[in-house]
């Protein structure tokens, strides 16, 4: 396709892009092949704050995918390096445990915390884990988002994203929160820093049309959508935002880039 001529790297997008749930969508296998083959680089990009890099990593080997670690970009992994230049050493997190690994150098607790850091807690969420957030806000405590995603896709059908909770934070304090993860521009930035190209020779390619299409033109990089995950044609209808290209799934990439 005309539009993505001169294309020479690709941001990735995982969950609703390569997968859903635990299941490899269909022609993403011979898809990756076929890129891989071309010698097109990749980055992998996920707002997912539910689990830690090391999760992910064993979920895509457990599916066949074989995608190193090195490639693989997560919010909360990129936020801890934006914290840390910050001068952030202790921080409230809403974020599960496990994935507090990824926030290497931040201790975390709610005592002379320095910053509020939302990410997701899934079932964990509470009025009293957000009502510390909020009176912590109050306080003057910096305020983060990994992520202000709205829905995703689950093996059960649609669930309500982190962003909602985002959203009334910001709503109840009065303030608002800085954004980490997509469609942030350092998060797109700091991920394919290392490909060594230009922007504008990368396309950042999900089913998210907001996070990882707007995100990515937003970052200079050129939009693919693809109609798998969350993708809904309404959305497509009701947002100013406009992909590059829209093609019906991951498998149809290799041929959209001429390989």
């Amino acid at each position: 396709m005309e539009a993505l001529r001169g294309i020479r790297g690709l941001a990735v997008d995982l969950d609703g892009t390569l997968y859903v749930g635990d299941e490899v969508l269909p022609g993403v296998m011979a898809a990756l092949s076929a890129l891989r083959a071309a010698r097109m680089p990749m980055r992998f990009l996920t707002n997912t704050t539910s689990k830690p890099r090391s999760s992910i990593v064993a979920k895509l080997d457990a599916m066949g995918l074989g995608i190193e670690a090195e490639s693989i970009f997560t919010a909360p992994r990129v936020a801890a390096k934006v914290l840390r230049g910050r001068g952030v050493k202790h921080a409230y997190f809403l974020l599960k445990d496990a994935v507090l690994s990824d926030m290497e150098g931040i201790e975390s607790t709610a005592d002379g915390a320095q910053a509020v850091v939302v990410g997701d807690l899934g079932d964990e969420f509470s009025y009293d884990r957000l009502n510390c957030a909020f009176r912590l806000l109050l306080e003057g405590a910096d305020f983060y988002a990994l992520a202000e995603n709205r829905m995703y896709r689950h093996g059960d059908g649609m669930r309500l994203d982190v962003g909602a909770f985002v959203r009334a934070l910001e709503y109840a304090s009065r303030r608002e929160a800085t954004l980490l993860g997509k469609p942030a521009r350092a998060f797109f930035e700091t991920a394919i820093s290392g490909l060594k190209l230009n922007a504008c020779e990368v396309a950042s390619v999900g089913d998210d049309l907001e996070g990882d299409v707007g995100g990515g033109q937003g970052a200079g990089l050129r939009g693919v959508l693809v109609r798998t995950g969350k993708f809904r044609e309404e959305d497509l209808s009701a947002s100013e935002i406009r992909p590059d290209v829209a093609i019906d799934s991951f498998a149809d990439l290799p041929g959209a880039l001429g390989i």
